[in-house]
């Protein structure tokens, strides 16, 4: 499994400077690496053997029968899923085809590896997005006072810098705050419609996939199975056709095992349940996000935890003066300055903008 998951090491390297929140990182540093996980593991024939293997009594060798069934997809019947398993067929969903019977055909597990990577690539825009518009703003403004020891006339000069800074670009970082707000919708745009690109994909199972499968326990012993293998069958049927010994049109049906969806099932299981969790708490960070916008009272408490060792009295100067793309950047320093070096940013820009001289740390 190491090897399997060596290409994800990249991703979920710890990050020194902190550029986004949690709910962010949940998208591109949580969400992908499941998403890239999945698909190399739906690939991965070390660990579910081959994806089809196709029974027949005729005389088809057996490798060209699972080829051709893997290519031209394999299908059930749709009024043999509610008929009793041993007694009227050997499989939900599998019985004697006849002319005007509905076939139901299974094909997009043949897709299913490059829809999850393709997915994975998605929840990575917004953070490409991001990075592209952000820059490497905040890691050079860092200026090593991110470490708690550093030499004290370095951190007095970087913080003198930092400060001054901060004042050039005083009341013009909206549009930097604003990128940041669009990446977060984003997020969660990208999550909603891609629980709609499921739901396609699958046929229109998807939206109800997960309570279907919280509900199944409650069906009638002798018409119950499991919801899951109607999306993902373990077992389908196939046609063969081809030429017998007088040059006539010979039809060959073969019974279908596809292990391949024992692991498809799993799969979107687990992603119906955490999607859905993640839209959630998507839109909630949306919705926080533009409360942080129009409310300089919740911006204020929002800075508090993170300022902990900060005066109130400077940081309620500092951020009556400013807007909010100028609380934005000095909440993402706030992340990432040690906390006495971001005291001590707070005590001298306060004093920048009053008018007041340049103090050292001991005047804080």
């Amino acid at each position: 499994m190491d090897k399997l998951f060596e290409s994800l090491k990249g991703v979920l390297k710890y990050q020194g400077v902190v550029i986004d929140n949690h709910v962010f990182r949940l998208h591109y540093k949580v969400t992908l690496p499941i998403l890239v996980a999945f698909s190399l593991l739906v690939t991965s024939r070390q660990y579910i053997g081959d994806p089809i293997s196709c029974i027949s009594k005729d005389d088809i060798p057996t490798r060209v029968l699972d080829t051709f069934c893997w290519i031209h997809s394999t299908f059930s019947l749709e009024n043999a899923w509610f008929k009793k398993v041993g007694l009227e067929v050997p499989y939900p969903g599998v019985d004697k085809y006849t002319p005007g019977d509905k076939r139901i055909y299974h094909a997009y597990y043949q897709w299913v590896c490059f829809v999850l990577f393709l997915q994975a690539l998605l929840f990575y825009l917004p953070r490409y997005f991001w990075k592209c518009m952000e820059s490497g703003k905040i890691k050079a403004m860092i200026l090593d006072l991110n470490n708690p020891v550093l030499n004290e006339a370095k951190r007095e000069t970087n913080l003198r810098l930092l400060v001054d800074y901060v004042m050039a670009n005083f009341n013009h970082n909206d549009s930097y705050c604003g990128y940041y707000l669009v990446a977060e919708v984003m997020n969660a745009a990208n999550v909603i419609g891609q629980m709609y690109l499921m739901d396609t994909f699958l046929g229109g199972a998807f939206s109800s996939y997960g309570t279907q499968v919280w509900k199944f326990s409650d069906w009638d012993w002798s018409l119950r199975y499991d919801p899951m293998i109607r999306v993902f069958p373990r077992l389908t049927k196939c046609t063969f056709h081809r030429y017998g010994s007088s040059g006539d049109v010979q039809r060959h049906d073969a019974m279908c095992i596809l292990p391949i969806n024992i692991i498809n099932e799993k799969i979107y299981v687990f992603l119906w349940f955490w999607f859905v969790v993640l839209s959630v708490v998507s839109c909630i960070a949306v919705a926080y996000r533009i409360l942080l916008y129009v409310s300089p009272d919740a911006r204020m408490r929002s800075l508090k935890p993170r300022a902990n060792l900060a005066r109130e009295e400077h940081i309620e100067i500092v951020l009556n003066k400013c807007k909010v793309g100028d609380w934005f950047v000095i909440h993402m320093l706030a992340k990432n300055l040690q906390s006495v070096n971001f005291r001590d940013f707070m005590s001298n820009l306060s004093r920048q903008l009053e008018g007041k001289n340049y103090s050292d740390s001991s005047d804080a």
